[in-house]
């Protein structure tokens, strides 16, 4: 996850033309969608306290690296710490504690204790002083609106005057009219652009890059179904996965995304927002969009196609064998964001260990969500870690 610092001298969190360099984005878009693989796993009884140590320490002198420590079971708490199950914006398959599920009460007894210090409790009236006069912005899937239901729900059970309105196109938004602070959440299952392309009236094609990645589906659900990296004036010929089968084909209709040109979703929101806080980029596939038999996945390993054809759950198999390599990724990322005003929120290992926090079947839902957290419950926690961070950043500047 990544966040941008607060900015009060200016609106403008990223350069004033509306594109994106390309290998930042795409290191972002591959290192984030990692961290949602996670949520894959999940166990019915609560595991004991972990430890572990982050891949790359984010330790500076002087700081505390909050994502570094233990989950603790703590019998004291009997009762959300900061808000309820009754809180509206709480999306029905996520409420726990109004779905029933068996030990949703217990997800909330976890307390993360970062190693060597202490995390700050969070405190609503604190934050909304702090960041008076401040719009923050999130952006991304519906994880981050995860994320932006957990934090609205804190905030509004201390402070209920509210505008309700959709800021910079944001798909929803608040204002807490007596600070004047905005929280606002902008859907959007990728960070740059697509669309519908077609070879002979491609409008995009005038206005986007040199490079982009072309989608042989027809269906924007199948997004992650098959992309292939091709340029823009050499474009007469390109590999399609069609029904199992790499082929070289003429060039065909389809989707197209453009890797540095952010998607109209979100294209207002660095000028509009104060701190923008991103994630996309997770991978799925569901039945009731394709046939997953009829239409096989494309599975790539070191950068080169499967063939044949991996079943799901043996491309997933395949997948988690290679996770290791995330930490090599994030390496990457770190490095190439040094210095600059993105800052990198890693709550991924901590989550990890939380299996047990994952929705399921609460809600009435037919299958098992284990992709999305229980409301209240771990994702809470994240937005502990990211108010603890900017706070820090506030110290340092």
């Amino acid at each position: 996850m990544a966040a941008r610092a607060p900015h009060h001298s200016s609106k403008k969190l990223v350069p004033s033309n509306s594109s994106l360099a390309p290998r930042a984005l795409i290191s972002l878009l591959c290192a984030i969608s990692l961290y949602f693989c996670f949520s894959l796993f999940r166990r019915d009884a609560p595991p004991p306290p972990l430890l572990f140590h982050p891949a790359v320490p984010a330790k500076s002198s002087g700081s505390c690296n909050y994502s570094e420590g233990c989950w603790i079971y703590d019998q004291s708490i009997r009762s959300p710490p900061r808000y309820d199950h009754t809180c509206k914006e709480i999306f029905k398959g996520w409420n726990c504690i109004a779905g029933n599920k068996s030990n949703a009460v217990d997800i909330l007894r976890w307390r993360w204790k970062p190693r060597g210090c202490d995390m700050p409790p969070f405190d609503p009236w604190r934050f909304l002083e702090q960041f008076r006069d401040t719009s923050i912005g999130f952006v991304g899937d519906s994880l981050n609106r995860n994320m932006f239901v957990s934090l609205f729900c804190a905030l509004r059970k201390v402070s209920a005057e509210l505008k309700k309105w959709r800021p910079a196109g944001a798909d929803r938004g608040f204002t807490f009219l007596k600070y004047n602070l905005t929280i606002a959440y902008h859907q959007t299952n990728l960070l740059a652009r697509y669309g519908e392309h077609h070879s002979h009236t491609d409008t995009l094609l005038k206005t986007g890059s040199e490079v982009f990645l072309f989608l042989a589906s027809r269906s924007r659900e199948l997004m992650i179904h098959v992309i292939i990296l091709t340029m823009k004036n050499s474009c007469s010929f390109i590999l399609l996965y069609i029904i199992g089968i790499l082929e070289s084909l003429g060039y065909k209709d389809g989707y197209r995304i453009d890797v540095d040109v952010p998607d109209g979703s979100w294209a207002a929101a660095p000028h509009f927002h104060d701190i923008l806080i991103f994630n996309t980029g997770h991978w799925w596939w569901a039945p009731s969009k394709f046939d997953p038999v009829k239409t096989p996945m494309l599975f790539f390993e070191k950068g080169v196609p499967v063939t044949p054809p991996l079943t799901p759950n043996a491309g997933l198999d395949m997948v988690l064998r290679h996770m290791i390599h995330a930490c090599d990724v994030n390496g990457h990322l770190y490095r190439a964001l040094e210095g600059s005003k993105f800052q990198i929120l890693e709550i991924t290992r901590m989550s990890e260990f939380r299996a047990d926090a994952h929705p399921s079947t609460a809600g009435g839902k037919r299958h098992d969500d284990c992709m999305h957290w229980c409301l209240p419950g771990l994702t809470d926690t994240w937005n502990d870690l990211f108010i603890a961070h900017l706070n820090n950043i506030k110290v340092r500047n």
